[in-house]
């Protein structure tokens, strides 16, 4: 897309300042990782979820180094599509945008799904439903007012994870002995369990993807992004710790809502209530702050036409991708009525590790100019970006990769055909 065509198509309203961006943050991590994600972390490394809460947190701050570098220079909506687009080229910007749209709408329905099955577990599929079409409704009706509902959104889950350590170190229960078992399936667990937590964090590039809505956003985009992943850093390790004191990997494991059972397990079991609500409050959360990126993702596609270029229509009274938020809504309900929870986390989590390992890469290019922080840096978030996504399951891998590669070769479809039609066209005129 040229300069020019850039500057008249109509553009997002700046609203959001470094507050509400890191409010927006914290409600895209603040949920999937607390709630859902240390079960089979611990599964997958016992004790070492620990270890593996830190490798996730090394790779996430570099990825969200190059993201905040990237977003400073090009600070518009699309985020790493955007990037990659203008320091790789078209191909790589639609893989990272592709990937980007696939595996956050399978995110949506991911965390629908954990809504559901928090607030009515017996039920959860109607709960999950409802939540997307209001959810939908409320990112329609404007950015600014997803930024009011979200942070009142991590405010609730800030409590409720409050009582988690308050109850997890306060309630008797909690024993250093339950640390044991570090290593139950070597480094591949460590890296499996890294790979589930990540899907946690994921959500800093979501104020990248904001970026033609945040004011001076090149100077609120690289402080907001960093702000808001340490602060989610230091509260998902204490819960962690506090977890696993009081009831140990094994039974963390073996929990659907491990942050539940903790709390049952000492003095303080009647907190568990309040871990319930705030689970399906953190869910609601993440869910609300991935509708909007997506729908900002699917806009810039739109705009370049890597998309379909309809999508590209902004409300004129809301100021916000309209269309695409609609089409986004539609999909997820589809996706909530047929999807396998497991399946769609670890799909989900390869397209994001590969959304920014492309990321990493477009860092990687910047002159030095336009360069805040050493190159090592975005080598070490590529390569953790590519070993995380690897030491996935299998099948995660295979479907993820299958479904990038139906995108390219849709991409190269059209755009044969695009190229036949303008012999056609110019012959004709």
């Amino acid at each position: 897309m040229s300069a020019t065509s850039a500057e008249s198509s109509p553009q997002l309203a700046r609203r959001l300042g470094v507050f509400d961006a890191v409010v927006l943050g914290l409600g895209s991590m603040l949920g999937a990782g607390v709630f859902a994600a240390f079960g089979p972390a611990a599964a997958a490394a016992g004790s070492g979820l620990l270890l593996a809460l830190g490798l996730a947190a090394v790779v996430a701050y570099c990825n969200a180094m190059a993201s905040a570098q990237l977003a400073a220079c090009y600070p518009e909506s699309g985020g790493t599509y955007v990037y990659a687009n203008r320091r790789l080229g078209p191909v790589w910007g639609f893989l990272a945008g592709w990937g980007f749209v696939v595996g956050k709408t399978a995110s949506c329905a991911a965390m629908a799904l954990t809504l559901g099955a928090y607030a009515w577990p017996a039920h959860p599929v109607p709960i999950a439903v409802a939540a997307v079409v209001v959810l939908t409704g409320v990112n329609y009706l404007g950015v600014g007012r997803t930024a009011r509902v979200t942070r009142v959104l991590v405010a609730l889950t800030l409590l409720a994870l409050a009582g988690v350590i308050a109850a997890g170190l306060g309630g008797g229960a909690a024993d250093p002995a339950h640390l044991t078992t570090w290593f139950p399936h070597g480094f591949l667990g460590i890296t499996q369990a890294a790979a589930l937590l990540f899907f946690a964090f994921a959500g800093y590039a979501r104020i990248a993807t904001l970026g033609e809505e945040v004011r001076e956003p090149a100077r609120t985009i690289p402080r907001a992004i960093p702000l808001a992943l340490g602060l989610v850093v230091v509260i998902y390790a204490l819960v962690g710790l506090a977890a696993l004191l009081a009831v140990g990997p094994r039974t963390l494991a073996g929990s659907t809502a491990p942050l539940a059972a903790a709390v049952r397990a000492g003095g303080l079991d009647g907190l568990a209530m309040l871990v319930r609500i705030g689970g399906a409050v953190a869910s609601a959360g993440v869910l609300l702050s991935l509708m909007a990126g997506i729908g900002r993702t699917s806009l810039a596609m739109a705009r370049d036409a890597e998309l379909p270029t309809w999508l590209a229509a902004i409300h004129p009274r809301y100021q916000v991708p309209h269309r695409a938020e609609l089409l986004l809504g539609t999909v997820v309900l589809v996706i909530v009525l047929i999807a396998d929870l497991r399946g769609v986390i670890g799909f989900s989590s390869f397209a994001v590790l590969g959304y920014y390992a492309l990321a990493n890469a477009s860092a990687f290019t910047l002159p030095g100019s336009q360069r805040h922080w050493l190159r090592p840096l975005t080598v070490l978030g590529f390569a953790g970006c590519l070993l995380l996504a690897a030491t996935l399951p299998l099948p995660s891998v295979l479907v993820g990769t299958a479904v990038l590669l139906t995108g390219l070769g849709g991409r190269a479809l059209t755009t044969l055909l695009r190229r036949r039609q303008q012999p056609h066209t110019s012959h004709s005129e």
